[in-house]
This record gives C-alpha cells, structure tokens and sequence, in this order.
C-alpha cells in the first residue's frame, strides 16, 4: 500500500502480554530522552549521488523496545530531516509515513519536494522521514522469504473455489511459523501501530518540539490517527490521506481491496477502449472488463513464462494505483492475446533460493498487521467471505478475502487495537480519492465518522492511490496546503472536483 514506491512492486502485503496496558505518556522534551539528536550524511542509498549535492541529513533517536519496560532494550530508529530554509516562518516538524506498513521512508522528504510538495510547506517545517521500527535502518527484521517461495507478497492469490482456500492455508501457516522461527531477537513482537505511533511521540521530543505535525499516506493514515489519539494534546495538524479507514488493519480492511478494485478499475478500461485501435483490448470499457476475465481464466488454465492467473490479476490490481501504469498493463494484455505471453514486464522471474528483496517490507507488513488485532482462525470464515466477494467484487474479492497468515499468527497481539478518540481537537483533514484501488473511498469516510467533530473529509474526484502532491487535483492541493501552512480547515466535508 505504498504509494509513492510505484517503482518497485506492491509491498503488501510475538508480544505476549507484555505491553498490555503500557502507559500512554507523551515523552518529555529531549534533554529527558537518552541521546541528542546528532545529524549527519545518511546512508548510502537514501539520495542518489548523481542527483546533485545531498539534501537530507538523518540521525538516530533511541526508543523502547517494550514501552512498558522504558529502560530496557532500545531500539535504533533512522529518521532523516529537509530542513526549512526559511528560519521566520518554519513553525515546527512535519512527520511523514509513507504507507506499508513496511515502507521505507528515508528518502520521503526529498521526494515528496521533488514531485511538487509546495514552497510554503517546505517554507513551514522541518520535513522529517524516517524507517520505523522494523524497517530498511531501524532495526530490521526479517521472516527470511526467498524468491522461489510460493509466498509472493501479502495479497493472498485469487481462490476459485473451497479447495484453493483451503490449500492457501497451508502455506499461510508455513509463513506464520516460518517468521516466529526467524524472530530470534523478539523483534516482531515489538512491531505494532501502538508501538509506532509511541515512537513518533519519542521523535518529536528528541527533536525538541512541544507539538508535531503528521502527513501519512495509505497504512500512514492507520499510523497517523493512532497518534492523534493517543497524544491528542501532543498531535498539531494531522493529514490523512488514502485512508485504511481505522487504526488498523483487519480482515474486513483487506477485503475492501475488492471493492476499490471494482470501483476504480472502470478508469482504466475506459482508457484502454478509447484506445482500442492501439491495444486491442475491446472498444468499450464493458469489452475491456470482459478482455480482463478471458485472459485470467486462460492463465489459470495455462500460465506461460512466469505468468499465472493470479499473478495477472495481481498486475492488474497494481496497475490501478494510478494512470501513469495504464500503459504497461495494456502493452503486457495485448502481448497475452497476440502472442500468448505477457511481454519482458508481465512475469514474474525465475528463483534461485536467493533473499527475496522485498523480505523486509513483507516481514513488516505482516508483524504489524497480525500484531495488531485478532484475526478468524476458521478456516471456514475465510472461505464464506472468498465466496461471497468472488460474487460481489469478481474483479479480485476472491483474493482479497483469501486467508492470511495472520490467522495462524503466535506472537501477538498484545494489546487492544488504539481506540479513535473523538473528543480531541478539530486537527484531523482526511483527504481520499473516490476511485482508489486499495484504499477505496469507504476508508476515508469510516475514518472521518470515527472521529467526529475532530476531522473534516475532503473527496476527491480522481483515480488512484495518493492525493497530495502524489495527485494533480488543484482543489486538494489547495486545502491540503492551507491547513499545513494556516491551520484552516475546511468548515464542513467537502468535495474537490476533477480539473
């Protein structure tokens, strides 16, 4: 769920007890904190040489492991800082998270400044990015995946039947006990929402600050408005933005991707019959959605070079993330029907036993989410809800509700999902698509009747995954800015129209 990392593929996706009950403290300013925050170069990797003289400095920020035993084991979290230019008007710390969970976030700052994050943002703050817990250089963790598992990313594939759920359990409980068996640190136990949103709180009194701002896309919106709860007086001017719909996410979370496939996949199917003389795909949006189950069906049947029915509607899932890849996807679908294989961008490589380079983000994704809220262990509720989405979401529901390795998890949760608090101040703008793939608008409208009073939703009319900066709608782009820059909320929901 990670929007900003479209260059790489979809990184989607034990506590005991310990922290149940751990206090909800705001840290202290950071004289009262074990270490200075010392900048420096950051890690080689984080910013290209050739793109120019470095623009991010990063530093270390120590935190518990187990917040309930604050002076025990510590944990390294990396952040990075784009500091402001303009010393008059900077007025204080924005806090980005770029989604996952399990995204890096190193390089956030440089990159949102690069794809148009405005003057006056970058004018107002110091931008901070930063690798949590788990992740990239903050203590990684790893379930030891390898690129010739039959686990390819944390969307379970489409089930046709009983049978396909219940053979995908058999792998989804390997994966749960293949990553407890990898945890010989205890690492994955520590890794939850409540955990991450404590260490933010950790960051912004090492930095000094009596208040932090929040910008989180996708898995960040989970992220952000747990912070707002948990530090209400702590949260200054919170942005949600592609929005999970809660805390966390949940089994009910994940089948959602089958609604926002089927509510965003029309965008994409009217491009390619406008364009059917160059594709061939079909000559009306109906005849493109009919060209998608034809070739699913044949894949599943007869994959070719890599390319199974479940990898190709996992491809076409990605694809909606937003219109930039619309042309990949059409150029692999008309290989499939001219030539019988998918193109040199449609398949997926052959393993060799070697890590998976996307073990990390994968090991997160999972810690967090299974960590965070008890997931069905019958296998048969797993089963009813492929049936039912096969039904009502056939585009991929069946996928979406597909078991998980959550449901054989063993090392959390260990405490209660954060609760939404409702009753803090009006600092939360939620800022949602209305055709989102894997965050469909639903999300943002539970988010927004969760907190009440203290949020205002702003609907896009647009496609894809990401709003701010990482869209083009003037509209958004406007509200978003006045309220990091201003502080002025939108007096009631509103809507932002396409232009």
């Amino acid at each position: 769920m990670n929007r900003h990392r479209t260059r790489s593929l979809l990184a989607v996706l034990g506590l005991t007890g310990a922290l149940v009950g751990a206090p909800i403290v705001a840290a202290q300013p950071t004289e009262d904190l074990s270490a200075q925050v010392r900048w420096g170069p950051c890690p080689e990797g984080v910013e290209d040489p050739a793109a120019g003289p470095a623009q991010l400095q990063c530093a270390i920020v120590p935190v518990p492991s187990n917040y309930s035993e604050p002076d025990g084991a510590h944990l390294e979290i990396m952040i990075s800082r784009l500091a402001s230019k303009n010393p008059d008007k900077r007025r204080g710390v924005l806090l980005l998270n770029p989604g996952g969970p399990g995204g890096a976030g190193l390089d956030q700052p440089k990159f949102l400044a690069a794809h148009g994050l405005p003057a006056e943002v970058l004018d107002s703050y110091d931008v901070i990015g930063m690798d949590t817990r788990g992740v990239g250089h903050s203590a990684p963790v790893s379930c030891g995946f390898t690129d010739d598992q039959t686990y390819f990313g944390n969307i379970p594939p489409y089930a046709v039947n009983d049978a396909a759920v219940t053979e995908r359990a058999i792998v989804a409980q390997g994966v749960a006990e293949q990553c407890a068996a990898n945890d010989d640190q205890g690492r994955l136990r520590s890794l939850s929402t409540a955990n991450m949103a404590r260490d933010l709180d950790r960051i912004r009194a090492a930095l000094g600050e009596d208040k932090a701002s929040f910008l989180g896309y996708s898995y960040g919106t989970a992220l952000g408005a747990a912070y707002a709860s948990m530090f209400p007086q702590r949260a200054d001017r919170i942005v949600l933005d592609s929005n999970i719909g809660d805390t966390h996410l949940d089994h009910d979370g994940i089948r959602r991707y089958g609604r926002g496939m089927e509510e965003t996949f029309p965008d994409f199917a009217k491009w390619a019959a406008d364009r059917h003389d160059t594709y061939g795909l079909g000559r009306t949006p109906e005849e493109v959605r009919r060209t998608y189950f034809t070739l699913a069906e044949r894949l599943d049947a007869n994959p070719v070079d890599g390319m199974d029915g479940n990898l190709f509607r996992f491809g076409t899932f990605f694809t909606l993330y937003g219109p930039a890849l619309y042309a990949s996807a059409a150029e692999s679908w008309q290989s499939l029907l001219e030539t019988g294989r998918p193109g040199p961008a449609g398949s997926r490589p052959p393993g060799t036993g070697a890590p998976s380079p996307y073990d990390n983000a994968w090991s997160v994704f999972l810690a967090v989410t299974c960590n965070d809220v008890e997931w069905p262990e019958d296998i048969g509720v797993y089963q009813r809800a492929v049936a039912e989405d096969r039904e009502r979401h056939p585009l991929y529901g069946a996928a979406a509700a597909n078991v998980m390795p959550c449901a054989y998890w063993k090392l959390g949760p260990s405490e209660p999902p954060v609760r939404i608090d409702s009753t803090g101040p009006a600092d939360v703008l939620i800022v949602q698509n209305q055709r989102d793939p894997v965050t469909p608008l639903r999300g943002g409208e539970l988010l927004d009747e969760k907190f009440g009073q203290r949020s205002r939703l702003v609907t896009v009319d647009g496609s894809g995954h990401g709003v701010y900066v990482l869209g083009a709608n003037p509209c958004a782009t406007d509200i978003v800015t006045g309220y990091l820059v201003d502080g002025t909320m939108p007096e009631h929901d509103t809507t932002c129209h396409a232009g």
